[in-house]
C-alpha cells in the first residue's frame, strides 16, 4: 500500500483568528471565552488533537459537535468505556462476509486446486490467493480507521477516554502522533487530509504521560455568571430575563453545596425550559423544590438542594415547612434540661419533630411550635428547682454562691491511691 504524507495543515483553512472561532461557535449557540477559542483556533492550525478536561456538563462533547457544524465536516465518535477493546476503536474483520463469499466460490475453489497432489501443495496454493480474503472489501472500520481512510476532512470525537482501559490508550497513540493506522495484513492506511481530532475526560482516572504529550490541553470549569447566562439566553429557553439571572445564581449557589454531583450547564438549560413550560415567570423556593429533580440527580442531592434553596432564592428567607426534612407528623425533638456534676444544660432542637420525647425533666410540654424553645427553656429556670446545694456548683445567676466545705483528712485518702501511680478511676 502506499503510504501518503500528512499535510502540515488542514486545507483549507477553516478560521482566521480566535475571533472568527468565537463567531462561528456563537452562531452555532455555543458560547465561548477568549480561552477556548484560542485553544480551538491553535488547534486547527497545527492540526494537533485537543485534550478537554474537566467535570462532566461543562459543554466538552458538545464542543467537538459546534466544531464539526461551524466547519462542515462529517462527525465521527468514538464512545470509550470500561472493557472496549481495538477492534470496537480501530477495525475489525467481516467474518461473514468471508464466509459467504467462500461458500459462493466453492467450485472456483475446488478448480484452483485440482492440480494439486499433496495437502503441502493444496495449502501453498490457497495461501497464494489468500489476499482475494484480507483485503479492503471485507474490512470493517471503526471510528479511528474510519477518520483516517475517510475521502473528506472529519472531526473525530473520542468521548470519555478516561473511562476507556489503559490498552486502548496505546492504540490511540499511533493515530494521534501521526494520524495513521497499521493494519498488519494490509499495510499503513495514512489520512488524506489530517481529521480535527477532540478527546474528551471527566477526569475519573489519570491519563498516561505519552497520550497528553501529544495533544493540547485545556481544563473546562463552570464558567462565570455572566457567560453561563448568555448561554442560556442564546438557548431560547423561553424563560424570562429576570427570571433566567435569578436561575443562574441559584445554580451556582448549589454547585457551591456538598452534592454529589454539580449541576451541569444542559441541565441548567433543561431547568430553565422545564419552568418556562410550567409558565413560571417568578421563581421562588416552593416552585423551585417541585422541579430540583431536573438538576440534582441523586436522592440526597435532592435534600440537600430543598434545604438550600430559600435561601438562595432571598438570603433572609425562613424555610417553609413544605422544605423541611420531615421525620413523621408531630415530632418535636426537645432535649429538655440534663444536670451533669450539678451544672444544667438545656438543649432544644428545633426543626426536628419527636412528638413526647422531652429528655430530662420527663414533662411532656404539648406541641411546641420551633420558635417557642426559648419560651420553653426560660419557664424552666425558676427559682426554688434545685435545692441550695445547686448554687455553689453553678447555679443561677443571681443565686449567692455557697463555699463547700471539706473536711480535714478528705485530701489525704483522695490521693493516697495515687502515691504508687496514676490514679485509678472506678469501674
Amino acid at each position: 500500500m502506499t503510504v501518503q504524507p500528512v499535510p502540515a495543515d488542514p486545507a483549507p483553512a477553516d478560521f482566521d483568528s480566535p475571533d472568527d472561532v468565537a463567531r462561528a461557535f456563537a452562531e452555532q449557540g455555543y458560547i465561548t471565552d477568549r480561552r477556548l477559542a484560542t485553544t480551538t483556533f491553535v488547534m486547527s492550525r497545527l492540526a494537533k488533537p485537543l485534550l478537554l478536561e474537566g467535570p462532566a456538563g461543562v459543554g466538552k462533547t458538545e464542543l467537538a459537535k459546534t466544531l464539526a457544524a461551524a466547519t462542515g465536516r462529517r462527525l465521527l465518535r468514538l464512545q470509550c468505556y470500561e472493557g472496549q477493546d481495538e477492534t470496537k476503536a480501530l477495525y475489525e474483520w467481516d467474518y461473514g462476509k468471508q464466509l459467504l463469499y467462500t461458500q459462493i466460490l466453492r467450485e472456483k475453489t475446488a478448480q484452483l486446486l485440482a492440480d494439486t497432489d499433496t495437502l503441502e501443495a493444496a495449502v501453498e496454493r490457497v495461501a497464494g490467493a489468500d489476499s482475494a480474503f484480507f483485503n479492503e472489501r471485507f474490512l470493517a472500520p471503526r471510528p479511528l480507521l474510519e477518520a483516517i481512510r475517510s475521502e473528506e476532512p472529519v472531526v473525530l470525537l473520542v468521548d470519555e477516554v478516561d473511562r476507556a482501559d489503559e490498552a486502548l490508550e496505546a492504540v490511540l497513540l499511533e493515530m494521534l502522533a501521526e494520524y495513521q493506522v497499521s493494519v498488519p495484513e494490509l499495510g499503513t492506511f495514512v489520512a488524506r487530509q489530517a481529521p480535527y481530532v477532540v478527546l474528551t475526560s471527566n477526569n475519573t482516572r489519570d491519563l498516561s504521560a505519552a497520550l497528553k504529550r501529544r495533544c493540547l490541553h485545556l481544563f473546562l470549569e463552570y464558567p462565570d455568571a455572566d457567560r453561563e447566562l448568555e448561554i442560556l439566553r442564546s438557548k431560547r429557553t423561553g424563560l424570562g430575563d429576570a427570571a433566567a439571572q435569578r436561575l443562574v445564581d441559584v445554580v451556582r449557589g448549589l454547585r457551591g453545596l456538598d452534592l454529589r454531583k454539580a449541576p451541569s450547564i444542559s441541565e441548567t438549560i433543561d431547568w430553565a425550559r422545564t419552568l418556562a413550560v410550567l409558565g413560571v415567570g417568578e421563581l421562588d423556593a416552593e416552585v423551585l423544590a417541585d422541579t430540583v429533580s431536573v438538576v440534582a440527580k441523586y436522592e440526597r442531592d435532592v435534600e440537600r438542594s430543598r434545604q438550600a434553596l430559600p435561601r438562595l432564592v432571598d438570603p433572609n428567607a425562613t424555610v417553609p415547612s413544605s422544605l423541611q426534612h420531615d421525620h413523621g407528623p408531630g415530632h418535636t425533638h426537645s432535649h429538655g434540661s440534663h444536670t451533669h456534676g450539678g451544672h444544667s444544660h438545656d438543649h432544644d432542637h428545633t426543626g426536628h419533630d419527636h412528638t413526647g420525647h422531652d429528655h430530662g425533666d420527663h414533662t411532656d410540654h404539648g406541641d411546641h411550635p420551633a420558635d417557642d424553645g426559648r419560651r420553653v427553656r426560660a419557664a424552666k429556670d425558676t427559682p426554688g428547682r434545685h435545692d441550695d446545694s445547686f448554687g455553689a456548683r453553678g447555679g443561677p445567676a443571681d443565686a449567692p454562691g455557697v463555699p463547700r466545705q471539706v473536711r480535714a483528712g478528705q485530701g489525704a485518702r483522695s490521693f493516697a491511691g495515687n502515691r504508687g501511680g496514676a490514679r485509678r478511676r472506678p469501674v
